[in-house]
């Protein structure tokens, strides 16, 4: 695997979380760049071998407003 894909959103608590796509990975930071820490741990801890070398992240956000 070169790639993996991990959806991020904002947290109702704050901060943000990630969900790969097809893998059993989440995680969470309360900045985007502990976020990225968070996701390159986690990745490491996931894959013994073959780790992807390539990491996209997808930003959802939902907003809500009155119509």
């Amino acid at each position: 695997m070169t790639e993996i894909i991990f959806i991020v959103e904002e947290s109702a608590e704050g901060g943000f979380e990630a969900k790969a796509l097809g893998e059993s990975i989440f995680t969470d930071g309360e900045t985007i760049d502990e976020l990225k820490q968070n996701i390159r741990e986690a990745i490491q801890c996931h894959y013994e071998t073959n780790a992807p070398k390539i990491v996209r992240l997808h930003y959802v956000k939902e907003e809500v407003f009155a119509a």
